[in-house]
């Protein structure tokens, strides 16, 4: 029996304000000189934005600040996901066209066969293959929509040991002048293989910071959600009702579901590192209870959702228009978020995958 967390009762979207159904209600402006195009070093050094939901204004402090925003009788969780080396470059064959595949998401356990995002789409179709750059073929099963492919490694492929060896770490596209080693898009805390982008709320914490929390007496448990398209994918229609989201592996284990009550009975919060978090969390969420497992979710968080699990949500700066976005206005209230994002770009806050960071609570 879980209590009940924010306030909710309920796991659904109740739509308040049919203006922000709109997509077009969660864009703003961003000079350019704002995209972080390395992360702060020590990462913990990022700054931090703190959004108190029943206080007005705002508070700037030092991520490594955690420790002091966060109580005993807190749980702070975090995703254990591991980024792929998931980005592939060959050509198509029959033919000469250059191709890009992204791994998505591995189709069993295997690592054999996968879901993956190619461009440009419109070169590459069932029945092809694809000639690596170390001469392995990659056979096109099937064609699924929005670009995305199912492919397949050879049986005799070490599949992990070829993306160490010849596979990119895909950086967002908006990071373009990094100069940043593979393992800072990593976090230190990385253990299990299987996303094709970083839960980037969870950038920020060092080792020193995680003693720190773990000396204060601050539980810390896991959830394992593996990033793909439907974590980065944007937000391409007018009602945002219509956004399809494609769904991602996610695996909440029985330690953490034990975790949360706890939590709940010694009266203290849930705090999710991060929207992937988030999202797990709420997805194992069933009427009175929190379930443990593996499963898909597709489960989209707008404003309206009645969230059940978490209390506080650490997050980055996310992209205009973005599920991500969606989902923090969902948790910090709309207007509140929004006047957060514009005191970030007034204070000159660095923004996305390697920017700064803001807390709610």
């Amino acid at each position: 029996m879980l209590l009940p967390g924010n306030g909710a009762d309920a796991k659904i979207n109740t739509f308040p304000n049919a203006d922000l159904l709109q997509t077009d209600a969660y864009d703003y402006d961003l000079p350019e000189e704002f995209i972080a195009q390395n992360p702060a070093d020590p990462r913990d050094s990022s700054r931090l934005l703190v959004l108190r939901r029943d206080v007005e204004g705002f508070e700037h402090r030092r991520f490594r600040d955690l420790t002091d925003l966060l109580r005993p009788e807190d749980l702070l969780v975090l995703n254990d996901t591991r980024v792929l080396p998931a980005r592939l470059y060959g050509r198509k064959d029959p033919g000469s066209a250059r191709v890009e595949i992204l791994l998505l998401r591995s189709e069993g356990t295997s690592f054999r066969q996968w879901q993956a995002l190619v461009r440009p789409a419109k070169r590459l179709h069932a029945g092809m293959r694809v000639i690596l750059g170390d001469g392995t073929a990659l056979s096109v099963l099937d064609e699924l929509d929005e670009g995305v492919r199912i492919v397949r490694f050879p049986e005799e492929i070490d599949v992990l040991k070829l993306l160490d060896a010849i596979g990119d770490v895909p950086l967002p596209p908006y990071i373009t002048d990094s100069s940043a080693p593979k393992e800072a898009y990593q976090t230190i805390f990385a253990r299990e293989t299987g996303s094709c982008a970083a839960p980037t709320a969870s950038l920020h914490f060092s080792e020193t910071l995680l003693g720190a929390i773990r000396t204060k007496g601050i539980p810390i448990s896991w959830v394992t959600l593996h990033v793909g398209l439907g974590t980065f994918r944007p937000v391409s229609v007018a009602d945002i009702r219509d956004h399809h989201m494609h769904s991602e592996f996610c695996l909440l284990p029985h330690d953490t579901v034990v975790a949360v009550r706890e939590c709940r009975e010694r009266g203290g919060r849930v705090i999710a590192a991060g929207t992937t978090v988030a999202r797990t969390l709420e997805s194992f969420a069933e009427e009175d209870s929190l379930l443990e497992g593996t499963r898909d979710t597709s489960l989209f968080i707008y404003p309206g959702f009645r969230f059940r699990i978490i209390d506080g949500l650490i997050t980055n700066f996310h992209l205009p228009k973005s599920t991500l976005l969606m989902l923090v206005c969902a948790f910090g209230g709309y207007n509140r978020v929004m006047q957060a994002y514009r005191e970030a770009v007034s204070m000159r806050y660095r923004f996305f995958s390697f920017g700064d960071a803001m807390i709610l609570l």
